[in-house]
């Protein structure tokens, strides 16, 4: 049985001790699944309580963290504020996701306007005496200038190590100002890596802001989701069902029916895991538990259980039958064109799943992959949401089939080792490193481009398009110089700093 959300404690539990998250790994897919050990949460039962072996790095590089995450949910819900009560230098992920959230909001035709997230600045003076009158003042600021339904405080390193007391200031000023004032413990230091984050936010949503006696909607989805383009409505319409998006684009009623939906979906396992996990165990809103809508047979399996959960299996098969054979002369010829190609994909943990069986389907070869952690499970602990073992049983293996969390000094050797045609990403950094080796990117803006069976074809366009520069990147390789030196670059593992240190001592 999956071990129970507590949502009595203010804190969310880190990946890592809830569910075993790894952030480093090095070998073929099908070792790492069978080393999850997904039917078992204790996964293995390594010595020192170890669920599974994790390549132990000297160093990192690069990456983000749970604050990064809490910044692009809590800070995009549409008529919320989210304070970061942080040093300004917190706040630089404001101009991206700034951009991200206007992009959003004119995807989903809602109107655009800026994000709302405001930073407290915290200074040498604040680590020593405390910024609780700061923090205050950011809230009546905050109340002031947007009259928002909801504040969300977000928590920080130096809140962190000083110790700032933010549930009693919020609840003095949610007493004050008759809204919810929602502290999300999200410290850059909680977790190892950044994926708690979208927990965190998610902890406190379901905690202040979600329905205790909901009025059932039977027709109501809730799908939870980031940024991408509105591919959900059209596709549930045909089981006469609607959409609630969460967390990303919505406004706080969307947040607070959530208790009231007939079901709950995702299109990543990494990022629906906690929420929908607690919405079953505490108000009793099934989650689907389906393979991810990749693929015909991650689609196919989705869409009947979803049709099973809100009774609606008449309608289902005439359904799927229907979208096979309207998009299967595309994809033939998408199959036709991408004949001989070699893919590698670079995101996060589940969606990279997705993908790859999506490839495969476009008859697409996938030798490696690099995911940013693995869960070696989720939350529901159903292996019907085993993303892993799907994509092993219908799809196949993926021989490199790496842990590595936005490691770049560790990606030029996988892709060296891979050698494809093109990548897939998600989140900057990687790119440019895979120009300079000549390898065009196709960076998938819209999250959402590969669901469903639109998405084999959407993928496989995508990937057209991508390999129409080719050109443009060989001329990249051939004017630029690789920011590491000779030795590292002849080095045939990307892992030999974690798994020989003494190679770092000489």
């Amino acid at each position: 049985m999956p071990k129970k959300i507590n949502l009595d404690i203010a804190e969310v539990e880190s990946r890592e001790h809830r569910l075993g998250t790894i952030i480093a790994w090095d070998g073929k897919a099908s070792d790492l699944h069978r080393e999850s050990g997904y039917e078992s949460r204790a996964c293995g039962k390594k010595k020192d309580g170890c669920r599974l072996c994790e390549v132990k790095g000297p160093f990192t590089q690069g990456s983000v963290c749970s604050e990064q995450m809490v910044e692009c949910q809590a800070g995009n819900v549409r008529d919320a504020v989210l304070i970061q009560h942080s040093p300004i230098g917190c706040g630089a992920g404001q101009v991206p996701y700034n951009s991200i959230y206007r992009n959003g909001l004119a995807m989903r035709h809602h109107k655009v306007e800026n994000i709302r997230i405001i930073n407290t600045n915290l200074i040498e003076s604040d680590m020593v005496f405390g910024a609780a009158e700061k923090l205050k003042q950011s809230i009546d600021d905050a109340w002031e200038r947007y009259q928002p339904k909801a504040i969300f405080i977000a928590t920080s390193c130096a809140t962190g190590i000083i110790g700032e007391d933010m549930e009693s200031i919020a609840r003095e000023k949610e007493a004050e100002l008759k809204i919810p004032v929602i502290p999300i413990a999200c410290e850059g230091f909680r977790s190892k890596h950044w994926s708690t984050g979208f927990d965190a936010t998610q902890h406190g949503i379901l905690r202040q802001l979600v329905k205790r006696n909901p009025k059932k909607q039977e027709d109501l989805v809730n799908v939870i989701n980031l940024w991408g383009s509105d591919v959900f409505t059209p596709m549930l319409a045909n089981l006469n069902l609607r959409v609630n998006y969460v967390v990303d684009l919505a406004s706080v009623d969307d947040l607070a029916q959530l208790s009231e939906a007939a079901a709950t979906v995702g299109f990543c396992y990494t990022l629906s895991s906690y929420m929908a996990a607690a919405l079953e165990q505490h108000f009793g809103v099934p989650e689907v538990k389906a393979p991810m809508p990749y693929g015909f047979a991650g689609t196919d399996a989705w869409l009947r259980e979803i049709a099973k959960v809100t009774h609606r299996e008449d309608l289902v098969e005439q359904f799927i039958e229907a979208e096979h054979k309207r998009v299967a002369p595309r994809i033939a010829q998408l199959k036709q064109k991408l004949k001989g190609i070699k893919g590698y994909v670079a995101t996060g943990s589940a969606y990279a799943h997705g993908l790859i069986q999506v490839l495969r389907e476009l008859d697409v070869e996938v030798n490696g992959s690099l995911v940013f952690h693995h869960d070696p499970v989720y939350d529901s602990g159903d292996p019907r949401e085993d993303s892993l073992g799907h994509l092993i049983e219908n799809y196949g293996d993926v021989g490199s089939f790496n842990v590595s969390n936005r490691q770049q000094y560790q990606f030029y050797g996988l892709l060296k080792e891979v050698n494809p045609d093109f990548i897939l990403i998600r989140h900057n950094g990687l790119a440019p490193l895979a120009s300079r080796m000549g390898i065009p990117a196709a960076p998938l803006g819209d999250e959402h481009i590969a669901i469903g069976y639109d998405g084999i074809v959407n993928l496989g366009e995508s990937i057209l398009d991508v390999l129409a520069h080719k050109k443009f990147h060989d001329d990249i390789k051939a004017h630029t110089k690789l920011p590491y030196k000779k030795w590292w670059l002849e080095q045939k593992d990307p892992y030999l700093l974690a798994k020989h240190p003494e190679v770092i001592n000489g």
